[in-house]
């Protein structure tokens, strides 16, 4: 835990920075029915309750939680208030508080900048200087946290590829304290002292083609916003493809069952086929059976590097219409009547 105090813990847990014991063990007990390892089966919470499981140790222990408070610059409303009831000098409190910040600061990450920054708002709480634009640049920068989002599509979409248009919940530096969470020594009533800001967005997201079930699409910078010069997140789009009753994948190959009637069967036909490059005709034979197989090469999809690509195979199951008419019916009457083949000659003397 070297490094907490470069974590907001308060905003892991989602409880502001003056919350009672109450409040941390009750935001840990709910957090804790979502994340835990027991009940999340997503792989991807288990870093997450990492970081609840941190929270909540520095946030319910009081002196670790004192100790954070001072680092991250919670303290100001706390020292504020014991400075106006207590007798000690202003002289000594600077002078307590400058020793343990350095010794603490020193001792986990040597950081002078952090020091520096701390130094100077001791300074303007005890001797009421303001902050120069120096120190407001000394802020530690904070990468903005990755977002990921489901999205579903079709069979079709993920052959061809299609553009979607994405809701996601995003967080931005406070507007009003530009993310240093105090003004003039106050929490910032607009944001509460978190620094963020939680914003809807829409944007428009492009999926490539040839995407199935569980790929992950990486929208650059279209995450949360960093904070103090922090890089912002990436936003993560998990690909479900919808079931289609005619359309699988395996590999790079796309399956097809095609339905035929049984004229067209019988007399052969021409089909269009759906593929990554537009409709394709394909050539149904003279004399073909419930459960051949054709095969399209080369239109399949294609892998990442776009060095191969697979083919479309299609199976053919000869479908009976259900909605067959009475002219239609005297016709297959006719087609039996005048009919010489024996079709299951084989299947009896297979005995």
């Amino acid at each position: 835990m070297a490094n907490y105090y470069n974590k907001d813990l308060y905003r892991i847990l989602g409880i502001s920075f003056d919350a009672a014991e109450e409040e941390i063990k009750s935001a840990y007990r709910k957090l804790v029915r979502i994340y835990h390892p027991d009940v999340s089966k997503n792989p991807q919470n288990a870093d997450k309750f990492k970081e609840i499981q941190e929270a909540y140790e520095i946030l319910s222990d009081k002196e670790a939680r004192k100790k954070y408070n001072i680092l991250r610059g919670f303290y100001r409303e706390e020292i504020k208030k014991n400075a106006e009831t207590k007798t000690v000098r202003k002289e000594n409190k600077y002078d307590s508080f400058v020793k343990e910040a350095k010794k603490r600061t020193q001792r986990e990450e040597k950081n002078e900048t952090f020091t520096k920054s701390i130094n100077e708002a001791l300074d303007n709480l005890f001797y009421g200087k303001k902050l120069n634009k120096t120190a407001e640049k000394t802020q530690i920068p904070r990468d903005g946290e990755d977002i990921t989002v489901d999205v579903v599509i079709s069979c079709f979409e993920a052959i061809n590829g299609t553009n979607k248009k994405v809701n996601i919940l995003h967080t931005e530096p406070c507007t009003n304290c530009n993310g240093r969470k105090f003004i003039n020594g106050a929490v910032c009533s607009k944001c509460g002292g978190t620094g963020e800001q939680s914003l809807h967005k829409k944007i428009n997201v492009k999926i490539p083609s040839g995407v199935k079930t569980g790929s992950k699409v990486r929208i650059s910078k279209e995450g949360n916003k960093g904070l103090f010069g922090g890089k912002d997140g990436d936003l993560y789009l998990n690909i479900t493809v919808q079931k289609n009753p005619y359309y699988e994948f395996d590999k790079l190959d796309i399956l097809c069952t095609l339905p035929i009637t049984p004229f067209e069967a019988v007399l052969g036909c021409e089909v269009s086929i759906p593929s990554s490059d537009g409709n394709i005709t394909l050539k149904i034979p003279p004399k073909t059976s419930s459960g051949q197989k054709l095969k399209i090469a080369g239109q399949g999809l294609e892998n990442k590097t776009k060095t191969k690509r697979g083919d479309i195979i299609i199976t053919v199951q000869i479908k009976i219409p259900q909605n067959i008419s009475k002219e239609e019916q005297e016709l297959y009457l006719k087609l039996k009547n005048i009919s010489k083949s024996d079709i299951r000659k084989d299947f009896y003397n297979a005995k």
